[in-house]
């Protein structure tokens, strides 16, 4: 039996570490490495020079971050950000006073004398609070992501797309607001021409921020939008693009009057304008906010139509707009692809990004081939490339689940020194990326780990659960792991009331915190709630069978949680859901029922081993078998008692003929009676020759055969794991955290995990029966898995 140590590492927080009698986490080994490395510097340390800066005792520092924060006033995520300081902050809550530890009387003497009075002393600290305030500064505006402008940079590496899109920066000349208000006056009282209305809309633009945001409330403004519209078919189409251009800095609100107006008239002359004219107006909707779905669809015919006529800008710029417009033209697919394919070594590397957003935010497939070409450039050039387009690169890698070593390997060299600077959002995607394509870097998640407690104020629910579900994924605990799963924990906290709107954020959460061990009890009660659970089943996204590994686990891990659980009624329906699954697709597995069929032989019947989930919240197949202390097997197994005692008697095995039979199809001139004559002839052939545990004869069977789920005293229960690659990391033998929770879990419950990997099993499936059943029989007979069991 497994031996169970309970304790805590944070308030409410259930840590459960067991102590296993098999192989030990793959992980251990590069975590003595660390504790190795860890020693060897602090040894340097001792034995080296200190050098430490030197503190007054009278030496204070007032921290009140909204004195000096930057960002939009009522901020919601200022204020979260005020609320919720990481654990382990060097600065206290805001309006109180941080007095920083002191070197010794002593040491500081000489310093003490050299330093000003207090009246040069308030000067001091005036200096470092100004310093503080610019890397605040400096801090939020790299964390502060621009939705709406961060993926127009790629517009900035060629003139051509001036004339593409709308640039929504200040206007370099401002007007006067005394010239604005002679406008307004004058709208009354003259007859004005189109020209003169355009006129007036550019100027008016071109007012101090301050002034055009007080427009959209002035009566006499809302008279001159409402002549635009009245005359908006006698506008020509270049006069018509300038008025929709010039609401752009006016902030014209997107379900103003005039803007329907406009889209209306856009959408009646479309097949009349330009390709370069289509796409300006779509740049400038996108600037305003407005979802113009009939224009995009109007756009897409019209560039479908003049394909061949696309420039590489307008191609970039169209890309851009359909990811923007979050929908996917299908009759584009392939001249998207084709046309990438021309221009990939002409693209500048932000037009790579782009392309790449473009296609994500639309969930437009893209060949493996185009997907690879792409990662074959970007792999070549990174160290040139902005980490933004490079993240973008990275999403589209995700979607389409490519495995592209050179580029992973590259990335693994480049970005963790960049991850510092990078915001929140950008390392999320990036962290993502790894645990999505199952690929294991120490270094990237390391710096990733590093940095977040600092930034994690940052975190959208979104970015927290990301965070957390990547690291449990991978199985990866960094070296600052209390400081990392501490910080994010407090940040769920802070963000519980996002859940009701997102609870999928919380349960990828709580999962990912699950796979290391890790049971916040708050969030898990907040999550097992009749409330919560009935918004988890009434969301857009299959949750039953998160729900189902989070409620089960804690039943299993947490014996001292006294919170909300899952009723056992729905427990029966996942469990009824999941086992149906099973059934359809992974029972049948070839490596399975061979594995299944080969063990029924060996042990001389169905009786004496099962192919079910023993944890069907877990989602993979165990094959169960049990043997007594002496080696002997014991039936179990009598769902079907009529099939068993005939399979008993027959001993089906399966050769390799009857594998290559499963697979393919049974041989046209072969019947199932000739099927199982051929397996009976294999049995007798081997039988007298295997012994199980060196004692009984394969076909024989316990005299004494217990009752149906009776657990008989020293009996030792194995759950033999048939893995693929899909349960461990990219290229290596780390398994993935659910299949560790797996393995955890029922190692508690009191089996011995078996495990069948399948480096050594799929080899084996071409090999000979003998081979095979030799295998079998060495790991379900090995003396030192009985010693370990008693």
């Amino acid at each position: 039996m497994a031996t169970v140590l309970m304790c805590r590492r944070f308030p409410r927080l259930s840590r459960v570490t067991a102590f296993s009698t098999t192989a030990e986490r793959g992980s251990s080994k590069s975590k003595k490495e660390k504790q190795d490395k860890a020693g060897a510097a602090k040894t340097t340390t001792e034995s080296g020079a200190t050098i430490q800066l030197l503190k007054p005792q009278d030496y204070r520092v007032l921290y009140n971050p909204a004195a000096y924060a930057k960002g939009r006033a009522g901020s919601q995520q200022h204020m979260d950000r005020d609320s919720s300081q990481a654990l382990g902050d060097t600065f206290t809550s805001p309006g109180t006073t941080q007095t920083f530890p002191t070197a010794s009387s002593q040491a500081l003497s000489p310093v003490r004398n050299a330093l000003p009075k207090p009246k040069s002393s308030t000067l001091l600290e005036q200096t470092i609070l100004a310093t503080l305030c610019k890397e605040e500064e400096e801090k939020e505006k790299r964390e502060m992501h621009d939705s709406k402008e961060d993926p127009r940079m790629f517009q900035k590496g060629r003139p051509e797309y001036r004339s593409l899109s709308c640039d929504s920066a200040e206007p370099a000349q401002t007007l006067p607001a005394e010239e604005g208000d002679l406008i307004l006056q004058s709208v009354a009282g003259i007859e004005a021409t189109p020209g003169i209305l355009r006129d007036y809309f550019l100027n008016l633009s071109r007012l101090p921020a301050e002034r055009r945001a007080a427009l959209l409330s002035d009566r006499r403004f809302s008279a001159l939008c409402h002549r635009a519209v009245t005359a908006i078919r006698l506008f020509s189409t270049p006069d018509l693009i300038q008025i929709l251009k010039a609401c752009v800095p006016l902030a014209m609100p997107a379900s103003h009057p005039l803007l329907n107006a406009c889209e209306a008239e856009f959408c009646r002359r479309a097949w009349d304008m330009g390709l370069e004219q289509l796409l300006l107006v779509a740049d400038c909707w996108r600037c305003l906010d407005r979802s113009v779905p009939s224009y995009l669809s109007i756009l897409f015919s019209y560039a479908n139509l003049h394909w061949k006529d696309l420039t590489l800008p307008q191609f970039v710029q169209l890309l851009y707009v359909i990811g923007e417009g979050r929908r996917s033209p299908a009759d584009l697919a392939q001249k998207v692809e084709s046309t990438i394919l021309k221009y990939l070594d002409a693209f500048t590397l932000e037009e790579l990004g782009a392309i790449c957003l473009g296609l994500f935010k639309s969930l437009s497939g893209i060949s493996d081939h185009v997907m690879r070409r792409i990662a074959d450039r970007v792999s070549l050039q990174m160290e040139d490339m902005s980490t933004y387009a490079l993240v973008n690169v990275l999403k589209m890698l995700r979607y389409t689940r490519m495995d592209h070593l050179p580029l992973m390997r590259e990335l693994g060299k480049v970005i963790p020194a960049r991850i510092p600077a990078t915001n929140i959002q950008g390392i999320m995607h990036i962290t993502l990326t790894y645990s999505s394509l199952h690929f294991f870097d120490e270094d990237v998640l390391a710096a990733v780990a590093a940095s977040l407690p600092s930034k994690v104020s940052y975190c959208r629910s979104k970015d927290a659960a990301k965070f957390l579900w990547s690291f449990g994924c991978l199985d990866y605990e960094p070296p600052n792991e209390e400081e990392f799963y501490s910080s994010l924990i407090k940040q769920l906290h802070a963000k519980l009331h996002e859940f009701s709107r997102f609870p999928e954020h919380l349960l990828t959460a709580l999962l990912g915190l699950a796979f290391v061990k890790r049971f916040p009890e708050e969030l898990i009660d907040f999550a097992l709630r009749e409330e919560f659970v009935q918004k988890t089943r009434d969301s857009k996204y299959e949750l039953n069978k998160d729900l189902f590994t989070l409620g089960k686990s804690v039943e299993i891990e947490c014996p001292t949680y006294q919170g909300s659980h899952l009723p056992p009624q729905l427990c029966q329906e996942f469990t009824e859901m999941v086992s149906s699954f099973a059934e359809r697709e992974i029972y049948v597995r070839p490596e399975i029922v061979e594995a299944t069929s080969l063990l029924e032989s060996m042990l001389g019947g169905p009786e004496y081993v099962k192919n079910h989930m023993i944890l069907p919240h877990t989602r993979s197949s165990d094959l169960e078998v049990r043997l007594a202390m002496d080696g002997h097997p014991i039936p179990f197994n009598f769902k079907d008692p009529v099939a068993a005692k005939k399979l008993k008697d027959m001993g089906v095995s399966l050769t390799d003929d009857l594998m290559s039979q499963l697979v393919q199809g049974r041989a046209h001139n072969q019947s199932p009676t000739e099927v199982g004559n051929e397996a009976r002839i294999h049995r007798q052939e081997r039988e007298g020759t295997l012994l199980l545990g060196g004692a009984l004869p394969a076909g024989a069977t316990s005299q004494a055969e217990p009752k149906p789920g009776h657990w008989q005293p020293g009996e030792v229960r194995l759950a033999l794991q048939v893995s693929n690659r899909n349960h461990f990391c990219y290229s290596s033998k780390r398994l993935l955290g659910l299949h560790c929770l797996k393995r955890r879990q029922l190692r508690l419950l009191g089996y011995v995990v078996v495990e069948i990997p399948f480096w050594e099993w799929f080899p084996l499936l071409k090999r000979t029966r003998s081979e095979k059943l030799s295998y079998l029989h060495y790991k379900l007979f090995c003396p030192a898995l009985l010693t370990r069991a008693g």
